[in-house]
């Protein structure tokens, strides 16, 4: 009686571990998909982070040249376009370096108004991110000539 038994058994085991092999496949299929998007996540705060850093130097570059020229009124809108140029050709020079940020050449300074307000904008090119743009607004206080 017991080999009747058993062969009605025959190949199950078999098909366990084959519905086994199927779950374990499955979930390692999402551990591999969660592993990508936390890559993708560490590549977009990289860059946040290299887009922030820019903007600080902008804004470092801002306060050396206002505070440099004595005997000239606050904030001269002629000292922009020399911090501007310095400040793009840094970020993004590919001679020597390689490039930071893709498409940095489209981030702008510019002034707001009359006081030593001035908004410093941080694009990049990313193709898996939405591609919005950084903006920070930066306010120095004015010096008296």
């Amino acid at each position: 009686m017991k080999c009747k038994k058993f062969a009605k058994q025959r190949g199950f085991t078999l098909i366990e571990v084959l519905v086994a092999l199927l779950v374990l496949s499955i979930g390692l299929l999402g551990v591999a998909a969660m592993q990508l998007k936390a890559l993708q996540g560490a590549h977009a705060a990289y860059q946040r982070s290299i887009a922030s850093l820019a903007a600080q130097d902008a804004q470092e570059r801002l306060w050396a040249e206002v505070a440099a020229i004595p005997g000239v009124p606050p904030c001269p809108s002629s000292a922009l376009s020399n911090v501007k140029n310095a400040w793009l050709t840094h970020w993004s020079d590919s001679g020597a370096r390689t490039v930071i940020l893709p498409g940095f050449t489209k981030s702008t300074i510019e002034q707001v108004g009359t006081k030593c307000e001035f908004t410093i904008t941080v694009h990049w090119d990313e193709e898996r991110f939405s591609g919005v743009p950084f903006t920070y607004t930066v306010r120095l206080p004015e010096t008296t000539p």
